[in-house]
Order: C-alpha cells, then structure tokens, then sequence
C-alpha cells in the first residue's frame, strides 16, 4: 500500500512549473555547512506490521504506573478514571468539537464548559470561575498577571514551597512581562514569614495546598495579612481530589484559586494534556482570562448558553485581551466534568477520605523503615520524608525491585540541598499489598 500520492513523474512535472531543475534547487539558500550530508541515522522504512512491533517492544521497557506499585505524586496523580468518563468523551460530538465561536450550533459544548464551570466554583468555594486552562501551572502563572491588572502594581511574592514548575512558568511569563518577584526559600517544614516580602509594589502572594511537600494549611489569617496590605492572595491546588475533604480555599478568603484539574477524569498520559482550574471573586470577574460561559434564554423562552465574556485576543482587540489562552482544554474539561457528575459531591468526600486513609497507611508503614523520617505532621495523600540516604539513588534502587517509590525533590529542585527528601503519595489506585511491597523493598534498599 502506498502512503505517498506523488510519483517521480508529478516531482518533475511541479519542479518544471517553478523552473527548478531538481530538488536540491529549492535549499540553494541554507547555507552549504548547514545541510546534511547523507541520510539521516535512523533504521529504514519497514512495513506498518514491523513498525508496530518494534514500537510495541520498545514501549514495553517502560515501567508504567499501571503495570507496578506507583506512588509517584508532585503534581500529577494516578487515580481511577471510570468507564464511563472515556465512553462519554469519545463520543464524535464531543471529540470532534472546536471552540465554540458559534453559540447557536454549539450548545452542547457551552452546556458542559458551564457545568465545569459552577463545579470548579462549588468546589474552590469562590463565586466565579472561567472555562478552563491549559494547566495548573499556566493557570496559576496568569492569576499572578490578573492580580498585577486588578491593582496595577508589578511584584509577585511566592511560597518557597510552590511547585517548581509553577514557579518557573510564573519566572517566565514575568521576565517577558517585565514584573518582578520574590520567593521565599524552600523548606519541607516550618513556618513561612511571606508578609516579610511584601513591600509596596506587590500586588499579591502565592501560595499551594496542599504544598509541593504534602503540607496541607489554612490560610485564613493570612489572606486577611496579605489583603491588609493592599494585595491579593492567590491558592494554587494541585490535587483537586483534595477539596473533598479540606477547607476551601474561598472559605479561607482567598482571591484567586487556581488548580490542577487533571485526578478528576484525566489519566497520567505521560504529563499531559491536562486542565487548568481558575476561580476568583466576583468583582475581578472582568480581569479574569480566558473566557466565561453563561446561561440565558431564547427567543422562545427557552435555556440557552453563551459565551458571556471572551477577553482573550482571539474575540477582542489584542490590546484589549486579559491574556492570549488560545483553547480551553475542551475535552479534559468534558471528562473532568463527567467524573465529578458521577462521583456527587457524597462520591468526592468518600473519594477524599479514601485517598487519605491510604495515605496514612503508606506514612505508617514507611514510618517503620529503619532510617526514615516522616516531614510532614499535616497531609491530604502526600508527604515528604527524609531518607538516610540520597533519594534519588534510592528511587532507582527502588524501580529495580519493581516499585514506582515517588518523586526526588532534587529532580524537580536540583539546588534546593534536599537531595534526602522523598516525596511519596497514595491514592485511592493503591492497594495494601502495594504499601507492603514498598515498604519491604525500601527496608531492603535502605539495609
């Protein structure tokens, strides 16, 4: 079967056309020492058979998730993803949709986005939230730019236990932007003097919960500390699981939740795609990005849904645009939505209280390892632990006994010194006999 149309015939025939005598003709401006000379080291072209063997045998050298004891966490999570969700997103009307520029043939979409919608408010406990996101990081990293909008101000304060890929999406878009910022240092326990940060120019403080080291907190004293000041508050959550069973970040005064929505329908997939969550209060609603959908009525009285506010600068004028997020991660959001559906807000605190009973379970067990110190006095499903020895040497030891043992944090914070910290989570996918196995083959590892 041939895959390319062209013969050697319409090659010439088209060369012809351009007055070009042969291919090499159309490169006469790459200059000599940048073109390759010969074929490229790469095996040639085989059949459609051969090709999926080989694929298939190379993929098999991974050590999945799904294939061995996994507590792998840092802000991607494994969790059970129903049947359900994957039938419902895989119907053509929905996997075959674009953005929704018209309302009138796309209400099916705009219906969802404006259910995903009221569930990421219910769930953060703020009173708006817009269409999605790319990610939690993108997310969090242009709530940082609204809050610079909302009080023309150019400074950003961070937690130093903000996940490293948030903050350095935060360090990219503000050195484009020309905004500067401070963090405090990073450190898997103790208090934070963030307010010390604050000076006149800051326009708002990030911080996580659960944090980058499990540490889950309440913020309400100081979102009153940080608005006291002039600023915002902004509370990035990457395990949305977790608003099952703790405090709201909008009951804690919160301005701006952000999150990761990828546990509730999405699968690891490798790092993506995933959904970004944003929420904030009322009053800012006009300097959120992205876009809102609303819910109105027709001509006939019937329910309708519309794009209620576009600010991206695909729908207004550049520069008009609250920010340039070109999708809104449709699909994701679809599952993210028909996951909460099934799982009702009695289904998600069941969920919650799973995740962190296993997670309890998993402490205790690690607890008993010779040499293992448990960080973390306050968790959701993730913790940190401090290990007699170098945590990513001893995460490879781990593999090679057949257990996924978590994150290093020298993997995501090489120059943070905490090349002995572990970052460890369990999760509902997680069975007893898997906590035994980890802690058997890091009593061995670590003897």
């Amino acid at each position: 079967m041939r895959y390319l149309p062209l013969t050697d015939a319409d090659r010439q025939s088209m060369l012809a056309n351009i007055g070009a005598a042969n291919i090499d003709d159309l490169f006469v401006d790459v200059p000599e020492a940048a073109r390759r000379d010969g074929t490229v080291d790469l095996p040639r072209h085989q059949g459609e058979m051969q090709v999926e063997r080989q694929l298939s045998a190379m993929a098999g050298k991974n050590m999945t998730a799904s294939t061995v004891p996994f507590f792998c966490g840092a802000g991607a999570y494994k969790h059970h993803v129903p049947a359900t969700v994957d039938h419902i997103i895989q119907r053509s009307e929905f996997l075959t949709s674009y953005t929704p520029y018209q309302p009138e043939i796309t209400q099916g979409t705009l219906q969802y986005l404006f259910e995903f919608q009221t569930q990421v408010s219910e769930l953060t406990g703020m009173p708006v939230a817009n269409a999605s996101m790319y990610d939690g990081s993108t997310a969090t990293a242009e709530a940082v730019l609204m809050a610079h909008r909302v009080t023309r101000k150019s400074r950003a304060v961070l937690s130093g236990r903000l996940h490293p890929h948030y903050t350095a999406v935060i360090e990219n878009l503000s050195e484009m932007g020309g905004f500067a910022l401070a963090q405090a240092d990073m450190a898997p326990a103790g208090a934070e003097d963030l307010l010390a940060l604050i000076d006149d120019d800051t326009s708002c403080v990030v911080v996580q919960n659960p944090d980058f080291f499990g540490n889950v907190a309440d913020f309400t004293k100081l979102a009153a500390a940080v608005q006291d000041k002039g600023c915002l508050l902004i509370v990035a959550v990457p395990e949305v699981i977790s608003l099952g069973l703790l405090k709201r970040p909008g009951d804690m005064g919160a301005d701006i939740v952000t999150g990761e929505g990828q546990s509730l329908g999405g699968g690891l997939n490798f790092g993506g795609p995933y959904v970004g969550l944003f929420a904030a209060r009322d009053k800012h609603i006009r300097q959120m990005p992205g876009r809102l959908c609303g819910e109105t009525v027709d001509a006939d009285g019937q329910r309708g849904f519309v794009l209620t506010l576009s600010t991206r600068e695909q729908h207004i004028r550049r520069d008009k645009a609250t920010s340039n997020i070109c999708t809104n991660s449709g699909l994701c959001s679809l599952a993210f939505t028909a996951h909460m559906t099934l799982l009702g807000g009695k289904g998600m605190r069941q969920l919650a209280e799973l995740n962190h009973a296993r997670a309890v379970q998993l402490a205790d067990a690690l607890a008993a390892v010779k040499g293992v110190e448990i960080l973390s006095d306050a968790f959701f499903n993730e913790f940190s632990l401090r290990l007699p020895s170098n945590a990513a040497q001893t995460v490879n030891a781990l593999a090679d006994k057949g257990v996924l043992g978590g994150v290093p944090v020298s993997r995501l914070a090489p120059d943070a010194g905490l090349d002995d910290v572990l970052i460890v989570a369990a999760t509902e996918a997680n069975t007893e006999n898997d906590i035994a196995a980890f802690a058997t083959a890091l009593t061995e590892v670590l003897s």
